[in-house]
């Protein structure tokens, strides 16, 4: 079997046009494997195949679709030190992080596996005709997940396994820089009993066109799309001609207050994760500071000292805490922000200069005194930098903190329960972290609000989103 293949209706098969595109280690810059390419007529393939496999896929009792789950949760976690080599390689994290990544992975399939059961529904009287009302949950059907590189096993997994637990088959396409962590899946999903047709893996270097093909089929009623906001209103836009129900995880700018009343040293390590979990490379990750004016000096100092004790290199060696970027455009895009805001007047706390010599590295980089006219105050870093400014009035903190088009998540340190619950209401955000620096758990609905997403992800919601409500209205 070549693993670096479409995978298609259980099989592994060549592009139809014989393309294929190179996928890179970020830390060497050396090629790790030439991938297939797919384009329209291998999508038309895959959407042949998901037709099949879902009607006999939606017939299986809930219990049946719950008892595979658990199994590719299980051999999911049996092979975690597999995943993770293989996401460090292709994604470039610290093998740490991807062991993290490849275990947060897993448990969407065991959270779906029970929730694939507790598809409830409803029946009630109406109150004014006293018919009754029967309410059901049903598949909704043939499911187009487009995932982003910074998370190459978790953002699959966070789709796939609520679509099968829903009833629903489902068409992957992955990023080109991450493709073969989803596909070295496959194996697993065939081993656990998923039948052949129901997932397929569409690598491409064509994803807007063959995406927007799929899009416009009548047989896909749903995508869902994890990336930047500009894509997902492209991806949007083309669900509108087909009425395309869209689950979107969209960019992020995530505010980080600290008060003065804050733990220093919790909020000192919440902010190390909210930072640089993924090495910065991801939408929930902490893009501005906001530290009272009070406990400035305390937390920037302990800050610098936990980011200059991380140690830079390619992540498969031991020791290492932070790997390269995913490639030289998101490299390039972080030293950018930091010369702008230098530029501007912010002053370099730590790091703040690209090393020499091959791998895509940016150094853990602290700055301080970052103005408001700053573009990584408005834009996303996605990278190792963390920009940090004061406030001292909760006012005027919690402006500047909503004072973006998005809305994904926020962070906030206070030891005043009165004070945080009240801050955390009035943030404009999807998801707030209050005392501590991580808030994804496949428990609980991820997503944001404004220009972040539409949807949500985990929980019990990330199932409903690949799920229409049927209404009878009935009399017996």
């Amino acid at each position: 079997m070549d693993f670096t293949n479409l995978y298609i209706d259980g099989s592994w098969r060549e592009a139809a046009s014989g393309e294929r595109f190179d996928v890179i280690n970020p830390a060497t810059e050396e090629v790790l494997a030439s991938v297939a390419s797919a384009d329209t007529a291998d999508a038309d393939r895959a959407l042949d195949a998901a037709e099949k496999a879902m009607a006999l896929w939606q017939a299986k009792k809930p219990r049946e679709r719950s008892e595979i789950l658990r199994k590719a949760w299980e051999l999911m976690t049996a092979r975690l030190d597999d995943f993770a080599r293989l996401i460090t390689l292709e994604n470039g994290k610290a093998r740490a992080d991807a062991m993290g990544e490849a275990t947060y992975a897993a448990e969407f399939f065991r959270w779906f596996a029970e929730e694939a059961v507790r598809a409830d529904g409803l029946i009630t009287h109406a109150p004014a005709s006293g018919a009754r009302i029967v309410v059901q949950h049903k598949p909704a059907g043939i499911s187009v997940l487009v995932t982003p590189w910074n998370y190459p096993a978790a953002m699959g997994t966070r789709k796939i396994a609520p679509a099968l637990a829903a009833g629903c088959a489902v068409i992957i396409k992955p990023a080109t820089e991450t493709p073969l962590t989803m596909l070295a899946l496959m194996p697993l999903l065939e081993e656990a009993g998923v039948p052949k047709g129901l997932v397929n893996v569409l690598p491409s270097k064509h994803s807007g066109r063959i995406v927007d093909h799929m899009l416009h089929d009548p047989r896909v009623r749903v995508v869902s799309f994890t990336g930047s906001t500009g894509v997902g209103r492209t991806l949007l836009k083309s669900a509108a001609d087909q009425v395309v129900k869209p689950a979107m995880e969209l960019g992020g700018n995530a505010p980080l207050l600290v008060f003065e009343d804050a733990d220093i040293d919790k909020a000192v390590a919440g902010a190390m994760l909210a930072k640089m979990r993924n090495l910065g490379e991801a939408c929930t990750a902490a893009n501005r500071f906001y530290i009272h004016e009070k406990v400035s000096a305390e937390f920037t100092g302990k800050f610098t000292a936990a980011m200059a004790a991380l140690k830079l290199g390619n992540g498969l060696e031991d020791g290492i805490d932070v790997g390269p970027l995913v490639n030289a455009s998101t490299r390039d895009k972080v030293a950018g922000f930091v010369e702008d805001a230098v530029s501007k007047g912010a002053k370099i706390e730590l790091g703040g200069t690209q090393p020499n010599g091959k791998g895509f590295f940016y150094p853990p980089t602290v700055l301080s005194n970052v103005p408001e006219t700053a573009d990584c105050v408005h834009d996303e870093i996605f990278g190792p930098v963390a920009a940090l400014q004061t406030f001292s009035d909760e006012e005027d903190v919690i402006r500047r903190a909503n004072d973006t088009e998005y809305g994904l998540v926020a962070y906030v340190f206070s030891q005043d329960m009165k004070r945080a619950m009240r801050v955390c209401e009035r943030l404009e955000y999807g998801m707030v972290g209050l005392n501590r620096g991580l808030v994804s758990d496949p428990a609980a609905p991820f997503g944001g609000v404004k220009q972040s997403g539409l949807g949500r992800e985990g929980g019990h919601e990330g199932m409903l989103e690949f799920m229409e409500t049927q209404y009878i209205s009935a009399e017996w």
